[in-house]
């Protein structure tokens, strides 16, 4: 089938407020599939709280989110998980002491509902799915290293494995390059550019280096006290004279 034109994602008059405090207002977003998408803007502009609607972590107050056509609103994270919605975190979630293999490997079983037990041996299951997803996201030579003793950059390929071993049609990055030497930041995105293209996989991340913003996003949106008050190309972005006012700056 041509997913030509398709929408992974098509969010229509979203709200979101904490007691007196609104965050969101009123936001409608689409993300066609197959692409590289940025939602950007300061600090307590909503992005967190987007994406915590999308992926379950907070109820929405109003408005309906579709993912792949079919409506998601409320819908717990789990089901939203294995639906096709995956999410990084900023801060990383891995197992520091486990190794990079016994953190993938845990995390296909987990999509899978399956556990260890004395009939399986363990090293065994999901052993196959497990040595593809390393050697996808660059991490083959480090397979029996112990994940607290990773690089930053390293970590951050980790918690991408992480986040595809449940095979999503969508991957949620939260400033996937936070922290990261320029070379880390070059080579993380490098990996999320290359899932975008030998997969297939639709990919929005929110993250303030504007580097990394221009260099990789097919699509902008940005967020300013909770609206959505620009969005299209970079470049159509970049010249946007409300978005350099709210946010931009003298960045660009």
């Amino acid at each position: 089938m041509d997913d030509t034109g398709k929408l992974v994602l098509q969010i229509d008059r979203l709200k979101k407020s904490f007691g007196k405090y609104t965050v969101l207002t009123d936001v409608s977003y689409s993300l066609p599939k197959g692409e590289i998408a940025a939602i950007i803007g300061p600090n307590g502009a909503g992005k967190s709280t987007f994406f915590n609607l999308i992926t379950g972590y907070h109820l929405v107050d109003g408005g309906t989110i579709r993912f792949m056509g079919r409506e998601i609103t409320n819908w717990p994270r789990h089901r939203i998980a294995r639906k096709g919605i995956s999410r990084a975190f900023q801060v990383s979630n891995i197992y520091p002491r486990l190794t990079t293999f016994e953190n993938v490997r845990q995390a296909i079983l987990t999509q899978q509902k399956r556990t260890l037990n004395i009939f399986t041996p363990a090293h065994r299951l999901a052993r196959k799915n497990t040595l593809d997803l390393l050697e996808l996201t660059g991490l083959l030579s480090h397979v029996d290293t112990v994940a607290g003793i990773l690089s930053q950059g390293d970590k951050k390929k980790l918690e991408l494995a992480l986040a595809l071993a449940g095979k999503p049609e969508l991957l949620l990055l939260d400033e996937p390059t936070a922290g990261m030497s320029s070379e880390e930041t070059h080579e993380t995105m490098q990996l999320v550019k290359r899932l975008n293209r030998e997969i297939g996989l639709s990919i929005l991340f929110t993250e303030h280096d504007i580097s990394v913003i221009f260099g990789y996003a097919q699509k902008l949106s940005v967020l300013y006290q909770g609206m959505v008050i620009a969005e299209g190309t970079p470049e159509e972005v970049r010249n946007n004279e409300e978005a350099q006012k709210c946010y931009l700056g003298e960045e660009v």
